[in-house]
């Protein structure tokens, strides 16, 4: 599985575009003594704030919007290819029902206190600084509002500063 050593996030060179939108990320964050996890293809990073910062979409209905909101911290994990079927289950099942990380076989590691997962070949360790549900009014292209949410189940945009960047 590698081992992780620490880089600024001004080091990290992955292509972001592909790394979110087409290999997907994992969001995972500890609250009350539990860890969930879910599959995201939804965010980015950049500078904000004077701040390397990145930025995730959770619906409100998953259960790991529950465990983000109850941490200060979160992670995102980005696996390898070989990942993919374990992506797909975190992507489409709930930790409301089954233990995804158990039956995906992830091991679960910890950095200043956040989860992430030993299986990745890197991930950012992020402290929450901001949070924002999407609203309809503020759509300025309408047709997107129609498209990706017909049942007004606008997802919660979360900011983070990257505080850590681990990479194999």
């Amino acid at each position: 599985m590698g081992t992780f050593r620490n880089i600024t996030p001004e080091e990290l060179d992955a292509n972001l575009f592909q790394a979110i939108g087409k290999d997907w990320m994992l969001v995972t964050a500890e609250h009350e003594g539990k860890i969930n996890t879910m599959t995201a293809s939804w965010g980015g990073a950049g500078i904000l704030w004077g701040k390397p910062v990145a930025f995730v979409f959770i619906r409100p209905q998953r259960y790991t919007r529950e465990f983000v909101d109850g941490s200060e911290t979160l992670s995102l994990s980005f696996l390898p290819e070989q990942y993919r079927k374990q992506l797909a289950l975190c992507g489409s099942e709930s930790g409301r029902d089954m233990d995804k990380i158990a039956a995906c076989g992830f091991t679960v590691a910890k950095e200043d206190g956040t989860p992430y997962f030993t299986q990745a070949d890197r991930a950012l360790i992020c402290k929450k600084l901001y949070r924002q549900p999407l609203e309809a009014a503020s759509f300025l292209d309408k047709g997107l509002d129609a498209e990706h949410y017909p049942t007004r189940d606008y997802h919660i945009m979360y900011v983070a500063e990257i505080t850590g960047v681990l990479v194999k």
